[in-house]
């Protein structure tokens, strides 16, 4: 599926930028565009980055007693 169709970016190629290291929208922007035409796509993106890095965040959060 298409997440920015400016620069026809799908959801597969975001998220390997994801999994290569981007952590933000705008290293997501440097990396393949998406982001940085309309601006439509800026909440999806937002969308995928935290789906695909919460659990990584959640990990690393200490275990309770």
């Amino acid at each position: 599926m298409y997440v920015c169709i400016c620069y026809a970016v799908t959801d597969v190629e975001l998220r390997d930028h994801i999994g290569q290291g981007a952590r933000t929208v705008d290293e997501i922007g440097d990396a393949c565009g998406a982001g940085t035409g309309c601006g439509t796509c800026l909440d999806r993106l937002d969308v995928l980055l935290a789906a695909q890095l919460a659990p990584s965040v959640l990990s690393e959060l200490p275990m309770p007693a």
